[in-house]
């Protein structure tokens, strides 16, 4: 009978004590700022594990590591942690509860000066992610970055750089925030970083000579669009469902010297979009050994962009290929590069020697695109009848065909190696298992994939697409 009275006390007791040490947990960043200002400047600083309550503000060159157990916790207001002084590590801390007011553009660590390193942190419920402003030669890995709950145009950008050259970004996670944005930095290096959910995956404005390589950018408004920057190399980065208001897996604009090298564009509203790139006389642009597949426009271009050469390229099943806003030519770019063009699933050519090369040009005549260009409304008649009806009369009366948008002279009839970051595991190495793929990916939208193959042209069987899909992989 005692003891099962003393049974209520007990689970008291136990309540009072795990309030009293959950309580312990609960500590003031002025504890961290107690143990760095004991620690010589550049030592490396263990914050025991528990919740740090309060805005951290660190202006001594030091060490910070949270080991993983340590979490910084900003309380809704302002910056969680504000770096003054260069030479500042911070890692291993859980960062989160940052200011939400849009006009302070409060962050979970921001850096007014470099270098610094921020690493292998995880950030959760912040307006802005990391924002570095002035912050030269600083690193940026293996973070972890979600953004607060709001509409995606109330948003902070996960990763910002300003004036902040020489920096390497890497590895770096970043889910439903606005962009990993670059304003006039240069010389970077942005790497295997993840963006999802947000509006442009990778953003520059006024930064130059930078290499982006091997990023992952998903189910974002936009994958990668550069503005008025110039000798930028895009080098197997995977681009894949994209497809917001403009939907580009790479938009370039008024950029000069870009490279767009063995990329995966999947599925994207457009693949690549080139506005007046390049803006400069005497520059190129070079587009070779992407992936282009699936897209609703695979190649977009204003009518005014030159000297870009297009080779080395494969465009599958896209539902247009290639398109010129307001139904213009692409003249002034070139797609191919010393005898070697583009595969295209749609090619109604033949190889008559075998040798990969197309014995005919691909000059892609299409009255109703070219009515298109100049109409997007008329994309609501795309595979229908209406359709079909134009197509026919052009066939009927030659004078109503319009002249070829561009001229791929070199064709390839079998799919060129490429050297994808995905490929072995999404992307197979023939055109039918692509296709396989393009099912998969539209498997929302199966009948109406059935509907259109029953309209696709004979070139579909044409011996050139029928010899391509021979060979091996």
């Amino acid at each position: 009978m005692n003891a099962t009275r003393s049974i209520p006390a007990l689970i008291i007791l136990l309540a009072i004590a795990f309030g009293v040490s959950a309580e312990a947990q609960h500590k003031s960043t002025d504890e961290i700022l107690r143990l760095i200002d004991a620690a010589e400047p550049r030592a490396v600083v263990v914050v025991p594990p528990g919740v740090y309550q309060g805005n951290l503000v660190l202006d001594k060159p030091i060490e910070l590591d949270g080991q993983g157990l340590a979490i910084l916790d900003g309380g809704g207001k302002g910056n969680v942690v504000e770096l003054l002084a260069a030479n500042i590590t911070i890692r291993g801390f859980v960062i989160r509860n940052s200011g939400k007011t849009v006009s302070g553009e409060p962050c979970g660590v921001r850096a007014m000066a470099g270098p610094i390193v921020i690493e292998n942190n995880r950030f959760e419920d912040v307006l802005f992610g990391i924002d570095l402003r002035e912050s030269p030669d600083s690193i940026i890995r293996d973070n972890v970055i979600h953004g607060k709950d709001m509409e995606l145009g109330r948003r902070g950008d996960g990763i910002r750089l300003w004036w902040s050259h020489n920096c390497i970004v890497e590895r770096n996670e970043v889910n439903g925030l606005r962009d990993m944005v670059f304003w006039y930095s240069e010389n970077l290096t942005i790497s295997q970083n993840h963006v999802t959910n947000s509006r442009y995956g990778l953003h520059f404005m006024y930064s130059h000579n930078t290499i982006l390589k091997e990023n992952q950018l998903s189910a974002n408004s936009v994958g990668i669009y550069l503005m008025y920057s110039n000798n930028i190399k895009m080098v197997r980065n995977s681009i894949v469902n994209n497809r917001g208001a403009s939907g580009y897996g790479i938009g370039l604009k008024d950029c000069d010297g870009i490279i767009v090298e063995n990329n995966d564009l999947l599925a994207n509203r457009v693949g690549i979009y080139l506005d007046n790139s390049p803006s400069s006389v005497d520059s190129t642009g070079l587009v070779t050994g992407n992936m282009v597949a699936f897209n609703e426009i695979g190649l977009l271009a204003t009518p005014i962009t030159h000297d870009n050469t297009i080779s080395h390229n494969v465009f599958i099943e896209n539902e247009e290929q290639v398109s010129a806003h307001g139904g213009g030519k692409l003249s002034r770019n070139h797609f191919s590069a010393d005898g070697i063009g583009n595969f295209w699933s749609n090619y109604a050519g033949f190889d008559k020697d075998d040798n990969g090369i197309g014995d005919i040009a691909y000059e892609p005549r299409s009255l109703f695109r070219s009515l298109l260009a100049r109409e997007p409304n008329l994309r609501i008649f795309l595979h229908s009848p209406a359709q079909q009806a134009i197509e026919l009369t052009a066939r009927a009366f030659p004078d109503l065909r319009p002249e070829p948008m561009f001229v791929d002279p070199a064709p390839l009839t079998r799919l060129p190696q490429l050297d994808l970051l995905v490929q072995s595991k999404t992307v197979a190495r023939t055109p039918m298992a692509l296709l396989a793929l393009g099912l998969l990916l539209g498997a929302g939208a199966g009948g109406w994939m059935i509907a259109r193959q029953r309209t696709l042209p004979a070139s579909v069987g044409s011996p050139a697409n029928q010899q391509a899909r021979k060979v091996p992989a």
